[in-house]
């Protein structure tokens, strides 16, 4: 199964390169965009109803911000993208969360020749989450407990380094990194064991890839960045966001994988329905493909 995702998503490349809209000219200086959106969705039962339903309600927020810089051959991107995303259910004590994600993306190029689309290339992507994550369950008495999982910067992720990058536009870009360095930072809470405990040294798991007692782990390998944004429709866009990335000093087999897909149907100024999918592979975390879809009608600013 990864195998075959793997491939996909390498596929998915040159479609990027020719799936989009013809580009405008890019402007010198300062080009800022960005757009929030509001989502909520809610339903409520009184005690006399009889067909059945848990009285709940969620709520998420999402936005992003591009701020992105050209200057004669030199051209300096950067996105900050939130998620996040609550749900609460009337006989359960503690609120869950549906989305949680923080990044930020810069990348320097400084074009080869006037007409080329390559350009020499320079990196630095950081990704983490903005709350504690939980697993639940239930202590002896049938009340509901849970237990700290993540947290911000437990972990948080560090890429940098040098490549190149393939630019048609703002909304058509490949960055390759074959000299990538990467940094994966917990909490030493989430790490900590005797040292002098035998028995708990050998039950340890690592906690995305980090040892025992440690709070850092350090990776360098290749990585891939590939950002496609095109109209399928009138009213209707959709973005991809893929990214690969191989440790070679460690099973640099095991490529770790992250996909995103947001398709944004406009209905007015204000009304937009979005569909999210992402799909991440990353053996230091799970051994298995994490899932996440979301959809929903929101209002949205752009600014």
């Amino acid at each position: 199964m990864k195998k075959i995702l793997l491939t996909l998503a390498i596929a998915a490349i040159p479609y990027l390169m020719v799936a989009q809209d013809e580009a405008e000219a890019p402007k010198e200086g300062w080009t800022k965009a960005g757009n929030v959106s509001l989502l909520f969705s809610q339903s409520a039962f009184n005690a006399e109803w009889q067909g059945g339903g848990t009285t709940n309600y969620s709520v998420n927020l999402t936005g992003s911000y591009d701020a992105n810089y050209k200057k004669g051959r030199l051209t300096w991107d950067n996105r900050l993208m939130v998620d996040y995303g609550i749900t609460n259910q009337r006989d359960q004590e503690f609120s869950k969360k549906t989305n949680d994600r923080l990044e930020f993306n810069s990348i320097v190029g400084k074009q080869l020749s006037d007409t080329s689309k390559w350009y020499y290339s320079f990196f630095f992507n950081f990704r983490s989450q903005i709350t504690s994550g939980y697993t639940f369950g239930e202590d002896v008495d049938g009340n509901e407990t849970r237990t700290e999982q993540t947290k911000f910067l437990s972990p948080g992720y560090f890429q940098a380094g040098p490549g190149m990058l393939w630019k048609d536009s703002d909304n058509l870009k490949v960055n390759i990194a074959p000299a990538t360095a990467r940094l994966i930072v917990v909490d030493s809470k989430f790490t900590e064991v005797d040292a002098n405990d035998p028995v708990a040294l050998a039950a340890y798991s690592p906690y995305f890839g980090v040892d025992a007692n440690e709070s850092t782990r350090f990776e360098f390998g290749a990585s891939i960045g590939a950002y496609g944004k095109f109209t399928l429709l009138e009213n209707v866009s959709m973005e991809n966001v893929l990214n690969l990335y191989s440790n070679y000093l460690e099973d640099p087999q095991n490529v770790d994988i992250d996909y995103t897909m947001n398709l944004v149907m406009t209905v007015n100024k204000w009304i937009t329905a979005n569909t999210t999918f992402q799909a991440i592979y990353d053996d230091n975390a799970v051994k298995g493909f994490q899932i996440r879809e979301a959809l929903a009608i929101g209002v949205t600013y752009g600014f």
